[in-house]
């Protein structure tokens, strides 16, 4: 019993020494709780994805032969797809080839996924990063001056073009955009992407114009919208009606004062709108054709090209899930109020 007790006391010490640790480093725990999150959710989603493409109508060997494929074709590659295994036997094939880098062979075309996958990720990537740099810098200027500029009229005008731009959806977006600098009324831009899939967006930095022009304006009224409210209480707070009163020039209270108190709330919108991107270039790269993840995502489901489309999915789900930890992590450097919680 005094064993017992003994490796009890231990245990109880031990479990408050990493308590009091966590509470001295609340980054390094809130990065572990987030990450083990993080973790537990990617395993769900390989399930949910896995599960969601084997109930797929078909057969995926039949898909690669053909209707002219004999019974003994049939089976052997079944057998070299690893169908004649149990559910539970291909989910762990499939996943731990993920996790080792063998993500196996697209059905469609025979190449390796990674090798079809990877020139599509980097131009999604490009795409993703040249619209949101854009768009937050615009969305966080024009919020700016817009609370400066409260209730007058460019703060009128810019709610009532953001109340229009928020009702359509991208494709509406992308179409005008196609109207206006590709078909009717001028040309300045290609309508569609003519580069073929597996080449790099770079190549031809005309075709990466109208899909990024539609991705800003998509996305710039959610990040204005808030930056000026955040502009708006952070500008009528007490520290900055004492920092009026004690003489302060105005540049130097929004700079100082104001700014650094409104980008916390905003950086959240900015991961929100990151994750936004990430599933409205599916619908964006569709209609431009233009050679990524949203695209080759729609290829592949159109082909049942099962592997592209786990690989794909998962690697969104990856996306949303370390998106997440970042903003987290982020939003809790840039308030010090928020480190003192956490």
């Amino acid at each position: 019993m005094a064993l017992v007790e003994e490796i009890d006391n231990k245990q109880d010490r031990v479990s408050v020494k990493a308590t009091s640790w966590m509470s001295d480093h609340p980054m390094v725990a809130l990065l572990l709780r987030r990450g083990g999150i993080g973790i537990v959710t990617l395993v769900i989603v390989s399930i949910i994805v896995f599960a969601a493409t084997e109930v797929l109508p078909g057969n995926a060997a039949y898909a690669v032969l053909g209707h002219t494929a004999t019974p003994a074709r049939l089976h052997a590659m079944e057998v070299q797809l690893h169908l004649n295994r149990s559910l539970v036997a291909q989910y762990w094939s499939w996943f731990s080839g993920m996790l080792t880098g063998h993500l196996g062979t697209s059905l469609a075309n025979g190449q390796g996924v990674w090798q079809q996958v990877e020139p599509r990720l980097i131009n999604s990537g490009v795409l993703v990063l040249l619209s949101g740099i854009i768009g937050v810098f615009l969305g966080m200027l024009l919020g700016a001056i817009a609370a400066l500029r409260r209730d007058g009229w460019f703060d009128h005008v810019s709610s009532v073009i953001l109340l229009g731009i928020t009702s359509l959806p991208e494709f509406v977006v992308a179409i005008a955009m196609i109207i206006l600098f590709a078909t009717v009324v001028t040309h300045l831009f290609p309508a569609v992407s003519i580069i073929p899939p597996g080449t790099y967006a770079w190549s031809a930095p005309k075709l990466l114009v109208l899909p990024v022009l539609t991705l800003v304006i998509v996305i710039i009224p959610y990040i204005m919208r808030m930056t000026r409210g955040a502009m708006v209480e952070a500008l009528e707070s007490e520290y900055v009606q004492l920092a009026r009163l004690e003489g302060i020039k105005s540049w130097k209270i929004v700079i100082v004062h104001a700014l650094p108190n409104a980008i916390a709330p905003t950086i959240q919108v900015i991961g929100l709108t990151v994750l936004y991107l990430a599933g409205g270039i599916v619908i964006v790269e569709d209609i431009f054709n233009f050679p990524g993840v949203g695209q080759g995502l729609v290829s592949a489901v159109a082909n049942r090209d099962i592997p592209v489309i786990q690989f794909m999915v998962f690697i969104l789900a990856a996306l949303y899930v370390i998106v997440n930890i970042l903003t987290d992590v982020v939003a809790l450097l840039a308030t010090p109020r928020r480190r003192l919680v956490h």
